[in-house]
């Protein structure tokens, strides 16, 4: 079972934990990474892109001229594609592009990322993330003294103070553990999970 310090915002130990082994100590899965963020970026994709066919499009129901006797091609309405301002041909229309994934390959791929992050020593466990105030300046000394780089900050609940003080800082993102995805955890070079935020992850994602 692997342990790791637990810090305090100073960088102070403070204690140990304990992980569990089927969390932060599995095989990884790294096959899984590219399905599951496909996913997720796919879910993203607002789909709103559209065109009108002949159908929609306002062109008036009269034929533009005769059949016959005028020397041009024949054409039967001003909405045809082959015409400017006509339809579109299997132009895009408004759809979902999310696609579901099994929860049991979501959470494998989920327990693969955590393990790798330990096993690359980019994990950082904290007991609490609390700053007195909203200050970007606050923030930015406590992320020096902890030598955090591009960091994903996981915490369990609302913490108004943090989440203001860091939304400022490019290279640093901070989520809600019920907002943890694979995409955040691999797109940030550390993961820094606050002791209740481990609690909600063993708890969700153990086996």
């Amino acid at each position: 079972m692997p342990s790791l310090d637990i810090l305090d915002i100073d960088a102070n130990h403070t204690g140990e934990i304990f992980l569990r082994d089927d969390i932060f100590a599995v095989d990884p899965k790294v096959h899984l990474f590219p399905l599951i963020i496909r996913s997720q970026l796919a879910a993203r994709r607002q789909g709103t892109a559209s065109t009108k066919t002949r159908i929609e499009v306002k062109a008036g129901g009269k034929k533009p001229w005769k059949q016959k006797g005028t020397g041009r091609a024949r054409a039967g309405t001003r909405a045809s594609p082959l015409w400017r301002g006509g339809g579109v041909t299997f132009g895009p229309k408004p759809r979902d592009y999310a696609f579901k994934v099994p929860r049991k390959v979501r959470k494998a791929a989920m327990r693969s990322a955590l393990s790798l992050k330990l096993r690359d020593n980019q994990l950082l466990v904290l007991n609490r993330f609390d700053l007195p105030e909203p200050k970007t300046k606050q923030f930015l000394a406590h992320k020096s003294k902890l030598g955090l780089g591009r960091a994903l900050i996981v915490i369990e609940s609302e913490n108004p103070n943090l989440q203001k003080s860091a939304r400022n800082v490019p290279e640093v993102k901070v989520l809600k553990s019920a907002g943890l995805n694979l995409y955040d955890i691999l797109r940030h070079d550390q993961l820094v999970l606050t002791r209740d935020a481990i609690d909600y992850i063993e708890r969700v994602y153990g086996e």
